[in-house]
């Protein structure tokens, strides 16, 4: 996945790191991340969000936030939206992890191209935060005092409690506008779950919640983070329907890296957009089917699609076709039906599944034109890959 390191003006002057992640082929649409309280725009979860979102498409700014003031965290949403609006498109996704997510419910309005806001883990009142800080009277007494927090320092100020406090949280979600997607984890130990019943409650529709389960707060665990950033990542997808139309389809296929570990590489198929990867014991991270458990898919589709076309032309009663495949390397000598005599060969094993009231001859008829499907074809000639370098 294409990274573009970014710094753009924040709303109380200086420039603001952030971080662009682009989708490999033409964005269909632009989100912004605002990240949790005690979090970076590098967090696990804001990387996986990105990640996740550049599958489907979306290209997703993330960035760090000046200080440790609500207000000005609001301000630099707006600061990083208008970034975007003038150098990108406007971002149509908003989305916020902890105390992030209470900044994208209070800043939505200000950014009216925004048609979709998604909170992880987020507080309905952002005064919840304060609870975090164990010694709250001597930022009241001193006015500003380093504290610590989940065994991080941070410097908090006065008026970054007198802020938390002044928000109306329930006024600002009622009138969002927007559709929303709310999602917690009932074990969340540092949000209680109750905040997401409450944000859920105060929201009009459309609005969906998604429980995840026995995550953290700061989706620590790798698959809880995906996890969340795939459902994510589908849901805003469908509020972007309208917008289709800009979506420019590349010829062929295309095929980048995604920058998310060794080997994850993000497809680009005309419009449609998928992720490879490889297992973790091979040194991946599972992101995404292998190279050859795409080629199997070919395959098993292609088979498929061919078995149900001709039993839809003959009108057979053939109620659902599904195809499993393997791939192993095989000694030649063990292979009684190969031509290749020595070394080793590759071996697809496929088994197919035919479901309706047919006959045996029907059936013995499917089973042949499964060897006739295309890209069965395609496997068993001479292929001929041409390469070179375009650029």
């Amino acid at each position: 996945m294409p990274t573009e390191s970014i710094r753009f003006p924040g709303a109380q002057g200086g420039s603001l790191a952030a971080r662009l992640d682009l989708p490999a082929g033409e964005p269909r649409a632009y989100a912004l991340f605002a990240h949790c309280f005690t979090c970076s725009k590098e967090s696990k979860a804001a990387a996986y969000v990105a990640h996740a979102l550049a599958g489907h498409g979306i290209a997703t700014l993330r960035f760090d936030f000046a200080a440790l003031e609500f207000s000005s965290n609001i301000d630099d949403l707006i600061a990083a939206a208008d970034w975007l609006r003038a150098n990108r498109a406007a971002p149509q996704i908003l989305v916020g992890h902890s105390l992030g997510g209470a900044a994208v419910l209070a800043a939505a309005a200000r950014i009216p191209e925004a048609r979709a806001v998604a909170t992880i883990g987020a507080p309905f009142e952002p005064s919840h935060v304060s609870r975090l800080i164990v010694d709250k009277e001597r930022v009241a007494a001193e006015g500003v005092a380093q504290v610590d927090i989940g065994g991080r320092p941070f410097t908090i100020r006065k008026q970054f409690l007198e802020d938390l406090e002044r928000q109306d949280p329930a006024k600002t979600i009622g009138a969002l506008g927007k559709a929303l997607l709310v999602l917690h984890s009932p074990r969340d130990a540092i949000v209680n779950i109750d905040n997401a019943a409450k944000i859920f409650m105060a929201a009009k529709h459309p609005k969906s919640f998604v429980s995840l389960d026995d995550a953290d707060h700061l989706l620590s665990r790798a698959e809880d983070a995906s996890y969340a950033a795939g459902v994510l990542a589908a849901w805003a997808s469908r509020y972007l329907e309208a917008n289709e139309a800009r979506i420019e389809p590349v010829a062929g296929v295309r095929v980048v890296e995604s920058g998310d570990g060794r080997f994850a590489q993000d497809v680009v198929a005309g419009r449609h957009r998928l992720r490879a990867d490889e297992p973790v014991a091979a040194g991946g991270n599972d992101s995404g089917p292998g190279p050859y458990d795409l080629l199997l898919a070919a395959l098993g589709a292609c088979t498929a699609m061919t078995v149900r076309m001709y039993a839809n032309v003959k009108k057979l009663p053939l109620e659902r076709v599904s195809v499993d495949l393997a791939h192993r390397k095989v000694h030649a000598e063990d292979c009684a039906e190969c031509e290749t005599r020595e070394g080793h060969v590759d071996r697809i094993e496929r088994a197919i599944t035919l479901e309706g009231p047919l006959d045996e001859a029907q059936r013995a008829k499917l089973l042949e034109i499964a060897n006739k499907c295309p890209v069965h074809r395609t496997l068993r000639s001479e292929v001929v890959v041409a390469t070179r370098l375009s650029g």
